[in-house]
């Protein structure tokens, strides 16, 4: 007979733990309001029991439309703790794609906050066609057609734990990483799954139960979640800011006495260049991650020169795969990524899918328990971006050119193809070119990154107009900004005879951003 009975506990059920035994520490601090471990533990059961109430089902995914809060934090817990599917969807994207990830998703609540609502209200049109598979939920605006104040949402509901099960395979979110196109692909991380995230991430940024953490990234991504869920495993303290402000990130450092934080090489980068850095107290700094993008080696040397604590340099996609570079193989391996996390594997293959040996570059493959569940709703994106190792097992593909030492090291040869990082976010120039080519004096049309101060890369579209059509480049530029997402925004139009193609009609991109990887707007 088992002296016990094992039971796996996942992310709800480590909230609601928290709440006992941790009950007077606190768990999330946004400006000069402070939740407690069992106040969060209390509020995000009275979301999910609200939600619940409100007719929705398990495995409902909810939509989260909002800037970074604590009402935020309480609503995307509350959903897990509901047996719900937690969405967020970027704030900064057009109102078409928020339109299409939500038609996607096949979400029956949205979550936004104030500035979010008229947002919605401007497609709730085009979503009446879904049928009444939406419960919309403001963040606290009265009167407007179908929209109840969340606190009073939150605030009339039960506040004992649900009484809900969330098994290993269930669905725990969808988070997005395009869509302008009509072609959204939805991540989705399975409980287990973001367990793993937890876990894993949690060892390898060297979380503890001390933790206080700056979160000042939207936590509708993927960087915010890595931090967020490290230390709600851990036990610690979450710092929420609404946006990234230099002055203030640095204050904040200082006055919470912040020891992890997450962001994006553009941010370092704003930091260091700050005339006042050196006057802040960062000597609570223990670890944090940079991510999001290629990190420069003057930055790096520059952040672990200047940064007290340790740089944890991360390589990873949202689908799964992870390595890092720890503190003490940087100062040997500073131009590599690192190496796979405990659990993660890697490979390197040829054009064919034949696995290469160290020194040889090719697309970066990898398996572990950090991989998606697929893209939902894309049977056809799922399959794409398998890798099927002789053994049958599925491995992800991350269009990622690298090689590995011989000590087992990563190195990053080229990125995705044609992907755009501005600013620490994933810009694809195909939704762009989806906009772009409804200009009717478009013939012809490519759009490529260049080198950005300001935000690492920045999107410039390649045209070539149609014949007589009297082509203004600045013109262009404007109506195109009018009409993309603010990471999309172009910083110029270039004016060209024709596009460099290959024999197939491809349209050679990487020649594109040689020509002009002199240019930094």
């Amino acid at each position: 007979m088992a002296w016990f009975s094992p039971e796996q506990a996942f992310l709800p059920e480590v909230i609601a733990l928290n709440g006992r035994w941790l009950a007077s520490k606190p768990a999330v601090i946004v400006d000069r309001k402070t939740a407690s471990w069992a106040e969060f533990a209390e509020r995000t059961s009275q979301v999910a029991n609200g939600l619940l109430d409100a007719g929705l089902v398990h495995g409902d995914r909810v939509i989260l439309l909002m800037a970074n809060s604590l009402e935020m934090a309480e609503a995307i817990f509350g959903t897990l703790r509901g047996g719900l599917t937690v969405v967020p969807l970027n704030v900064s994207v057009t109102d078409e794609t928020v339109r299409n990830m939500i038609v996607d998703s096949g979400a029956r609540a949205v979550i936004a906050s104030d500035e979010h609502i008229d947002r919605i209200e401007r497609i709730r049109e085009s979503l009446e066609g879904i049928g009444d598979r939406y419960f919309a939920v403001s963040a606290g605006n009265d009167g407007v057609r179908g929209w109840q104040s969340f606190a009073e949402f939150r605030d009339t509901a039960a506040t004992a734990s649900p009484d809900v099960a969330v098994a290993a395979d269930d669905s725990c979110n969808i988070i997005y990483s395009s869509g302008t196109t009509g072609l959204p692909k939805g991540i989705v991380h399975s409980h287990a799954c973001r367990m793993a995230w937890a876990s894993d991430m949690a060892i390898a940024l060297r979380y503890h139960a001390g933790a206080r953490t700056l979160v000042p990234l939207g936590m509708y991504s993927n960087i915010s979640w890595v931090a967020m869920l490290s230390t709600v495993l851990a036990g610690g303290t979450l710092v929420i800011r609404s946006r990234f402000d230099r002055q203030d990130c640095l204050q904040i450092m200082q006055a919470e006495r912040i020891t992890h934080f997450a962001m994006v090489p553009l941010l370092y980068q704003r930091l260091l260049e700050y005339d006042q850095f050196a006057a802040y107290d960062l000597s609570s700094l223990q670890a944090y991650m940079c991510c999001g993008s290629p990190l420069g080696l003057q930055l790096k040397k520059d952040i672990i020169e200047r940064i007290p604590g340790d740089l944890i340099e991360l390589y990873g996609l949202t689908e799964g795969l992870v390595t890092t570079l720890s503190p003490e193989d940087a100062r040997d391996k500073l131009l590599s990524v690192g190496r796979p996390c405990p659990g993660q594997d890697l490979k390197i293959i040829d054009d064919d899918g034949n696995e290469l040996p160290a020194g040889e570059p090719g697309e970066i493959v990898g398996s572990g328990r950090l991989m998606m569940s697929g893209y939902h709703n894309n049977e056809k994106a799922t399959e794409e971006a398998s890798w099927l190792h002789p053994n049958g097992s599925r491995w992800l593909r991350t269009g990622d050119i690298g090689r590995l030492d011989g000590e087992g090291f990563l190195y990053l040869v080229d990125r995705k193809k044609d992907m755009i990082i501005s600013g620490g976010q994933n810009v694809y120039p195909a939704d762009i070119e989806a906009v772009l080519l409804r200009h009717d004096a478009v013939n012809d049309i490519a759009v490529i990154g260049v080198p950005s101060r300001k935000w690492g890369e920045t999107p410039v579209a390649v045209v070539v107009p149609r014949p007589g059509s009297n082509f203004d480049s600045v013109a262009f530029t404007n109506w195109a900004n009018s009409r993309l997402g603010k990471q999309q925004r172009l910083a110029a139009t270039i004016v060209v005879e024709a596009l460099p193609r290959n024999p197939n009609g491809k349209v050679l991109k990487r020649d594109l951003r040689s020509r002009y990887e002199s240019l930094e707007l």
